[in-house]
């Protein structure tokens, strides 16, 4: 979805975007080592709170941009129900989570697999990959039968492109609040401002509500 927006974008205003995908957990680290971003779009809320907190971000720029949703997915057609009886079932070998220290989705994943009660049956299945593109990856690659990954990466105008999937009900893990936040050193950068202007507007949110976040 943000490639698409920032696709948009660039077309509707001349400005350049130029995204760097990482865990939220690993993107904060780099900022605050001095890496030259000047926007952060988190997969959580508390990070953006966080560098607000350190002064690191414009406290009046943080807004919720997104609410992420949490999926579990196989590649293959016929693996996962509608249900999501598959993980009790526990005919696999690998369940595939972003790193729950760094991705938010990941530790939703965990918060999942504890509601259920599952947490001793699943542990020893667990592959984690360092962020939630990489979990995906795991999946679709088949170096795991299934994974808890975000649902906009499965999913395209409405629907589940490939593959079959459970979509978490959502009370069984906290809410994935997602929040964008201006980096100090890019308050007079007319692009950032523009970009995080145009993720409030109809267009930037057509496209994130049509990719499998709630808004």
């Amino acid at each position: 979805p943000a490639q698409r927006i920032a696709a948009d974008f660039e077309r509707a205003t001349g400005h350049r975007v130029e995204l760097i995908a990482g865990s939220t957990g690993k993107l904060y680290a780099q900022i605050k080592n001095g890496a030259p971003f000047d926007v952060l779009l988190a997969a959580d809320e508390q990070t953006p709170a966080k560098l607000v907190d350190e002064g690191m971000a414009a406290a009046d720029s943080r807004f919720t941009y997104a609410l992420g949703r949490l999926v579990l997915w196989s590649a293959s057609p016929e693996r996962v129900d509608a249900e999501g009886t598959v993980l009790k079932l526990g005919d696999f070998k690998r369940l595939s989570i972003a790193n729950p220290k760094l991705a938010p989705y990941g530790a939703a994943a965990v918060a999942v697999i504890a509601a259920l009660n599952l947490s001793d049956a699943l542990e020893p299945k667990l592959v984690q990959g360092e962020n939630i593109a990489q979990a995906y990856q795991f999946v679709a690659s088949g170096n795991a039968e299934l994974g808890f990954v975000a649902l906009s990466q499965v999913m395209s105008d409405g629907t589940i492109a490939e593959g079959s999937a459970w979509i978490v009900p959502e009370d069984l893990y906290p809410p994935i609040r997602q929040d964008a936040v201006l980096l100090v050193g890019a308050e007079n950068n007319p692009a950032a401002t523009a970009w995080l202007a145009y993720l409030k507007g109809d267009a930037a949110r057509t496209v994130i509500a049509a990719d499998g976040y709630n808004l």
